[in-house]
C-alpha cells in the first residue's frame, strides 16, 4: 500500500484553516464563547468595543486558507507561502474586525426599567387612593408614558408626585415638595 507523504507545510496550514475556522464559528454561534472566558479572567482585550477573539480567530484561520493558497495555486512554499499566508490573515482581521463592529453598532441600547424612573416627577392620572392603585404619566425617553402607581396617601388627579420606588409593575409615588403640575 502507497504512503501519502503531506508537506508539513500544507499540514500547518490547513490545521489553522480548520481550527481557525471552526472556532470562529463557534464564536459566531455562540456569542464569543472563548472572549467571554477570557473576560472572566481578566485576561481579555477589546478593540472599539470588539473583543479581540474573533478577529484573531479570522486571522489564523485566513493564514491558513492563504497558505494553502500559496503552496497549491502558486506552487510557493516556505517563508515566502507564510507571507502570502499572513497576507491573508490581516484582511481576513480585517474583515472580522469591521463586521463585527458593525454588529455591535447595531445592538440596541438597555432595555426601558422602571427602575429607571425612581427620582423622577409625573402628573397622576387616575387619582390614586391610600395603599391602592391609580395611574400616573412619566414623561421618559421622548414619550409620556401612563404606568400604574401606589402610594401612602390619596393624591387626586393632577397632583405633582414624584417616584420613591418600584412595587412589581407599578411605581411607588409621594407628593412633589412643588406644586406645579407637568
Amino acid at each position: 500500500m502507497p504512503t501519502i507523504t503531506i508537506p508539513i507545510e500544507d499540514f500547518v496550514f490547513v490545521v489553522c484553516a480548520l481550527v481557525g475556522g471552526g472556532l470562529l464559528l463557534i464564536t459566531v454561534l455562540v456569542d464569543d464563547v472563548l472572549g467571554g472566558i477570557l473576560d472572566a479572567l481578566h485576561v481579555g482585550f477589546d478593540i472599539g468595543g470588539v473583543s479581540l477573539m474573533p478577529p484573531l480567530l479570522a486571522f489564523v484561520a485566513m493564514f491558513g486558507v492563504g497558505g494553502i493558497v500559496a503552496t497549491q495555486s502558486f506552487d510557493v512554499h516556505g517563508g515566502q507561502a507564510a507571507i502570502i499566508g499572513t497576507g491573508f490573515g490581516a484582511v481576513g482581521f480585517g474583515v472580522a474586525l469591521g463586521l463585527f463592529r458593525m454588529l455591535k453598532g447595531a445592538e440596541g441600547s438597555r432595555p426601558f426599567s422602571l427602575g429607571d424612573l425612581v427620582g423622577m416627577e409625573a402628573a397622576v392620572a387616575v387619582a390614586i387612593p391610600a395603599g391602592r392603585f391609580g395611574s400616573v404619566y412619566v414623561r421618559t425617553e421622548g414619550h409620556t408614558r401612563e404606568i400604574s402607581a401606589t402610594a401612602a396617601l390619596d393624591l387626586p388627579t393632577g397632583a405633582l408626585v414624584r417616584v420613591t420606588g418600584v412595587a412589581g409593575t407599578a411605581l411607588i409615588v409621594a407628593p412633589a415638595s412643588t406644586s406645579e403640575a407637568i
